[in-house]
């Protein structure tokens, strides 16, 4: 794993990770069905408010799982602190490096100023609600396993927006293993939309990079400290 790890920084932090190492890095991360009828996330104020015409979905989960023996011994037994860490590796890991970079150049000005921009903070945080992340992000619930963010757009624009959804990071002890999940809903908020809110190769390439956050994230809560 230190060799893929390696690999991982030297492609994706780079000109982008090849083809070959991007399947074995990503290979345990899976995308698996989730119902729009049963999805607790679609059923929240939070989708409700900023959804209002029920406009077609983009929606997908992936998952990974990971033995509990594998996780840093401070987190086993500490469920808040479990999903905090793995809230904290999405956004200060190697994964999330090039956005972060990319929307720092851009955004942060003295308007921004109070929100997480560097690795430091993005990884020390607690990511309670009200939390802006690189003028992207914002956390709108907490709970033991779950941070939901609403994403898509400045966190500065609180009304409906014409591109908006929500992500969710999670944390699930099942036994003697971890689940962790991504999950991502986008939309069209504002006015009635004509169809689906992402092109197919949109989709695809989003579903890579979720899982490059989900295997970096991961990182971030593994050991034997």
């Amino acid at each position: 794993m230190d060799i893929v790890k390696a690999l991982l920084k030297t492609s994706i932090v780079g000109a982008g990770a090849t083809v070959a190492t991007f399947a074995l890095l990503t290979r345990k991360n899976e995308f698996v069905p989730v119902s729009p009828l049963t999805d607790e996330l679609l059923k929240s104020k939070h989708y409700a408010k900023l959804n209002p015409n029920n406009n077609p979905i983009t929606h997908d989960l992936c998952i990974r799982r990971v033995p509990l023996s594998k996780i840093k011994p401070q987190l086993r037994e500490n469920p808040d602190a479990l999903t905090r860490a793995f809230c904290a590796g999405v956004w200060s890991g190697n994964g999330y490096r090039i956005q972060r970079h990319l929307l720092q150049r851009k955004y942060h000005d003295p308007l921004t100023a109070h929100q997480l921009w560097t690795p430091e903070e993005l990884g020390g945080s607690q990511y309670d609600v009200g939390t802006q992340i690189t003028d992207h992000f914002e956390v709108l619930e907490k709970t033991p396993e779950t941070i939901c963010v609403r994403a898509g757009d400045s966190p500065l624009k609180k009304d409906v927006r014409p591109s908006d959804g929500l992500f969710e990071m999670s944390a699930r002890v099942k036994g003697d293993v971890v689940e962790f999940g991504l999950k991502s809903v986008f939309f069209q908020g504002l006015g009635k939309a004509e169809g689906e809110p992402m092109p197919p190769w949109v989709e695809i390439a989003h579903r890579m990079y979720t899982k490059v956050l989900m295997e970096t994230a991961i990182w971030n809560c593994m050991g034997s400290e």
